[in-house]
């Protein structure tokens, strides 16, 4: 049996959240959905093996969660965003208590992403 896990993660704006997660991250917008204009907004995105579920529906998840994310080149992704003009991020490679390499982004709606490299030690 395999399974596959997809985050729902809370947002509050489309438009901020397209210039984050497409324009910053560089992940791509897979669907969208709304009932009818004017109501929330659901969509998928995704960069390779990592996908998220974005919705502006209250009842689907609570905003400020944080996600773990490992990541087979964490120097390169690192570079990728380091190089971006982005003001409300500047991640900081870091060594956590429990080893590794990794670093913490936050989305507009306080969302925080931790990218570890993969393969080093877990807490």
């Amino acid at each position: 049996m395999e399974y596959k896990t997809i985050p729902i993660t809370r947002i509050f704006d489309e438009q901020k959240t397209k210039n984050f997660y497409l324009g910053y991250l560089g992940m791509q917008l897979d669907w969208e959905h709304r009932f009818e204009p004017g109501l929330p907004i659901y969509m998928q995105v995704s960069k390779g093996n990592f996908v998220l579920h974005l919705s502006e529906h209250s009842g689907d998840c609570s905003p400020g969660s944080k996600l773990f994310v490992e990541v087979d080149n964490l120097q390169a992704l690192y570079d990728e965003l380091s190089a971006k003009d982005y003001p409300f991020c500047s991640p900081e490679i870091e060594t956590p208590p429990w080893g590794g390499r990794c670093f913490t982004i936050t989305d507009p709606f306080a969302n925080r992403i931790l990218f570890k490299q993969a393969g080093s030690h877990e807490g």
